[in-house]
């Protein structure tokens, strides 16, 4: 089977996903899951997730990049450029991934800041004299 291209993304984090029958190796950015995040176990089993619930952990390689947003954006835009290529490399698994809500995009990203605020919604201090 050919190689399945997906788009992965989370707040203003990019992850372009290359999903290739193998023998369970992950390459992102260049770097093994375990170089590129280090010691964020619970972020490596966020990444894992979708390739554990449809028991690809070791017949699928995954080559991706990511850019934008830090290294908790990065890994989530990951997770779900990963279960959007499982879905479309076995369609059998999207009956899997769904319920799970991998396949829906995290639409939360930050508010844009407003004239006469602070921040967003952080007005500037009151003083009464």
């Amino acid at each position: 089977m050919a190689t399945i291209y997906a788009t992965g993304k989370r707040k203003s984090a990019i992850a372009r996903v290359w999903l290739t029958p193998g023998k369970g190796d992950m390459n992102i950015n260049g770097k093994t899951l375990d170089e590129w995040l280090g010691g964020h176990e619970t972020l490596k089993m966020k990444v894992r997730l979708p390739l554990e619930a449809t028991k690809q952990l070791e017949a699928v390689t995954i080559k991706a990049t990511t850019l934008g947003g830090g290294y908790s954006a990065q890994a989530d835009a990951l997770k779900h450029g990963i279960t959007k290529a499982l879905a479309i490399y076995e369609p059998s698994f999207r009956t899997i991934l769904k319920p799970m809500g991998l396949l829906t995009r995290d639409s939360r990203v930050v508010e844009r800041k407003k004239p006469g605020k602070k921040k967003a919604r952080r007005s500037p201090q009151f003083s009464k004299r």
